[in-house]
């Protein structure tokens, strides 16, 4: 039977050196090949035209280079972009650009669906099929990036780790392209321009501290009452506020970095004085902002945007106790492509 080949992106720089040396080629043939992956982003060992063709021939038989395919692009009437990403087993994940006036950010998928089970997500309703690998996160990035530079005539400036897929639960992935997007050799983007949304998975919110990781965290609260958010949001049960605090707080004592809260109010469930003095109270433990965000239904109807009176109530009561708070407008909904929506229509 015949031996798959490998996808050349899975060896480190290193290891594309010895591979050379074992070619009887010199090391330094591995540099070249690395820089044409990541920081030239090749798809095909074609282009890499400072290579022999010899050399070239002999990786096309020994590798593959399975780079994503932007499958389907849709652009909103606000100017988001959404892109239905077609991966090398067919499977299908959805990235978004979001330009304003001063940047464009790219919130991209770290998941094939997800781990988690948010009720009021329309990724949370497909089970999770696999992890991404770092190279496809790396490449929704540079894809959007591309969107970027040609529809807005400026570089990708900011990236969020809020599509398709819960991040923390794809942690080794997910840092291992972190690094390649911020290094020299790859993107060079800065750290502080990269953000990590979770729903709230304590121990890797933990382990995120420890490696020292320069990104910015941002959590998808919701309730900052038990019984509240695991109606919402059932892994609740499993990871509970008190621990999701502690992990917050040790997190803050570690990097020193200021946690957003994404808080969406929904009409019955989170629109009461209640349920905004928790929030207050939660957001007591660490230095922190809150992101009033527009819910974006997902056609089940069970969940309802609150008026825009509790949306109000809770902007004034979180600015009365010194707590930095944003209403934010949804992007892209005409196309699907705003916050809790992504979930392979397009495809």
């Amino acid at each position: 039977m015949k031996n798959e080949k490998k996808d050349i992106r899975a060896l480190t720089k290193k290891q594309l050196q010895e591979f050379f040396v074992s070619q009887g080629d010199k090391s330094f043939r591995g540099s070249q090949v690395y820089e044409w992956l990541w920081n030239k982003s090749a798809h095909t060992f074609e282009e890499m035209t400072n290579i022999s063709k010899e050399t070239r021939e002999m990786l096309k038989n020994n590798f593959v280079i399975n780079h994503i395919r932007v499958d389907q692009m849709q652009r909103s009437s606000d100017g988001t972009i959404k892109n239905a990403v077609k991966l090398h087993d067919s499977l299908t994940v959805e990235s978004v650009l979001i330009p304003t006036p001063k940047r464009t950010t790219a919130c991209v998928s770290s998941q094939v669906g997800c781990s988690l089970d948010c009720q009021f997500c329309a990724t949370a309703k497909l089970k999770r099929m696999r992890n991404l690998n770092p190279d496809e996160i790396y490449d929704q990035v540079v894809a959007i990036d591309n969107e970027s530079r040609l529809y807005f005539d400026k570089p990708l400036s900011n990236i969020v780790f809020m599509g398709m897929g819960e991040p923390l639960m794809n942690y080794n992935n997910v840092m291992k392209a972190v690094e390649k997007i911020t290094s020299k050799e790859g993107l060079g983007m800065s750290p502080k321009r990269i953000t990590i949304s979770t729903s709230g998975v304590p121990k890797m919110i933990k382990k995120l501290a420890d490696d020292e990781a320069k990104i910015k965290l941002a959590v998808s609260l919701h309730s900052a009452i038990d019984e509240v958010r695991t109606k919402i949001m059932p892994f609740n049960e499993t990871f509970p506020l008190k621990d999701l605090k502690e992990s917050l707080e040790y997190w803050y004592a570690k990097t020193k970095s200021r946690i957003t809260y994404e808080y969406i109010v929904w009409k019955d469930i989170n629109d009461n004085r209640v349920a905004a003095q928790a929030l207050v109270d939660f957001c007591k433990a660490v230095p922190c902002k809150v992101n009033l965000i527009e819910y974006n239904p997902i056609d089940d109807g069970h969940f309802q945007q609150a008026s825009a009176e509790a949306t109000t109530m809770y902007q004034h009561m979180l600015e009365r106790n010194g707590i930095t708070v944003t209403v934010r407008r949804s992007r892209g909904k005409d196309i699907d492509a705003a916050c809790g929506q992504l979930a392979n229509k397009s495809a």
